[in-house]
């Protein structure tokens, strides 16, 4: 799908604010409400706006165990790729997961009430046989920046940004 200027500026405006009424919305970007919409929906219908959601603070909610995990499978079949990422799409707490090229097959996030509830978790992992060679934890004691809206300016452009 070929996205237009006004296109940029409907997926920028939302994700900042995913509460933004559709007249707001409209007018931020410069169309009228019914065309605007429309636009909307034709974004939602490609794919390109997978929902909508609300950022929350998980340490004003309860104490939390952020932990990021570096895991190595033993084989490399296709067959084993899809065992793992299978029994783990299932596990709430782990809140995402990225294959990745290097040294190490994922890299996963995880938070737990503690780390005893993380230990408990990578326990049942490595009993369910899921083909775990070896793991790495670390403990994230702070987060320096953890953004959810996408740069698109930037990552449509040829030229990197930031490096002034």
């Amino acid at each position: 799908m070929k996205l237009d200027a006004i296109d940029l500026r409907i997926l920028d405006a939302i994700q900042r604010d995913g509460r933004i009424t559709k007249l707001a919305l409209a007018e931020k970007v410069g169309l009228s409400p019914t065309p605007c919409w429309l636009r909307l929906r034709k974004l939602e219908k490609a794919g390109i706006i997978t929902g909508y959601h609300a950022h929350l603070s998980p340490r004003r909610l309860a104490p939390v165990a952020s932990v990021m995990v570096e895991l190595t499978l033993a084989n490399h079949r296709q067959s084993d790729f899809e065992r793992f990422e299978r029994a783990i799409s299932s596990i709430p707490e782990i809140v995402a997961c990225w294959s990745v090229g290097g040294g190490v097959d994922y890299i996963l996030k995880i938070m737990t009430p503690n780390i005893d509830a993380y230990q408990r978790l990578i326990d049942g992992l490595l009993d369910r046989d899921l083909g775990i060679e070896r793991y790495f934890t670390y403990i994230v004691t702070k987060t320096v920046k953890e953004e959810t809206v996408l740069p698109i300016a930037n990552l449509l452009s040829a030229e990197p940004q930031g490096n002034e």
